[in-house]
């Protein structure tokens, strides 16, 4: 597996600085949030994107994909009653495939809270309906691109629309598309599960519809800065030979991104360096 960080973290420095800071630390790859790249990052000018490619190639780091789709541009839904607004939103989702195909990144995870959450003027099983049609239109352009696009299920607090991985499989199942995967974030696995998050692995990592993990605890901070223990986790997904990416997603950064960033590298890697160690 390859260990990522999602790139807000330490979204202070510039893109050369971010990707020189997270391969000094020791990580595999960055995960970016778009809206950290431009305010239109769906629009970006291929020489941008052959140039933020470069920087990360030249850092000795990949880009692995891309999280925190929808921020920008402003008033976007994939479940919203304007039609026009879910076409725009659907035209930015297939334009961030592009991105992320150009950028080498392997993965789109799609949680914007915001941009999903159903207002209380509405109702879920409609609002579901759209966001099916929303999802279903960038399918084949996933396929096509060789991204796989995961819905992350999210914390009832920060959204009422999927809250947990079986209700992303009900809809990557209605979608029925190799391309419309699901995700583990321990953070919102900790809080929408009725099991712990190595058990949500055991259970959905067979299945081959989990295909990427973010960790963080469930107090937003990064992991090893709170209660949950990872140990089970990493050692859920190398018993399975995982292959995939995990991304360091912590919230809150304490003390700040760099050091948050430094301490779950560390972190993680002693548990990888230990689990090493067993006997089989």
């Amino acid at each position: 597996m390859k260990i990522a960080l999602c790139n807000e973290v330490i979204r202070e420095m510039d893109f050369a600085a971010q990707c020189q800071y997270a391969a000094a630390l020791g990580y595999d790859g960055l995960e970016v949030a778009p809206f950290t790249l431009d305010e239109n990052p769906h629009r970006l000018p291929s020489s941008t994107r052959s140039e933020l490619r470069r920087l990360a190639t030249d850092a000795g780091i990949e880009i692995t994909g891309l999280h925190w789709l929808l921020v920008t541009p402003k008033g976007l839904s994939i479940n919203a009653k304007d039609v026009s607004v879910r076409q725009k939103t659907v035209d930015v989702m297939r334009g961030l495939i592009d991105l992320c195909a150009d950028l080498a990144g392997r993965v789109l995870v799609h949680g914007s809270p915001a941009q999903r959450t159903v207002p209380s003027d509405d109702n879920i099983p409609d609002a579901w309906l759209r966001a099916r049609d929303c999802l279903a239109a960038v399918a084949d352009p996933a396929e096509s691109a060789n991204v796989l696009y995961c819905i992350e299920p999210l914390s009832p607090r920060d959204t009422n629309f999927i809250n947990t991985v079986g209700e992303a499989v009900r809809m990557l199942e209605a979608i029925g598309s190799p391309a419309i995967r699901t995700m583990v974030d321990s953070c919102a696995a900790s809080q929408s599960e009725a099991v712990p998050v190595a058990e949500v692995i055991e259970h959905w990592l067979p299945t081959g519809n989990v295909r990427h993990i973010h960790v963080n605890d469930p107090n937003r901070r990064g992991p090893g800065q709170g209660d949950l223990e990872f140990t089970s986790v990493f050692g859920t997904l190398v018993r399975h030979g995982y292959g995939g990416i995990v991304s360091v997603e912590p919230f809150d950064y304490h003390p700040n991104g760099p050091a948050s960033a430094a301490r779950a590298i560390g972190y993680v890697r002693g548990i990888l360096e230990g689990l090493s160690h067993q006997p089989a």
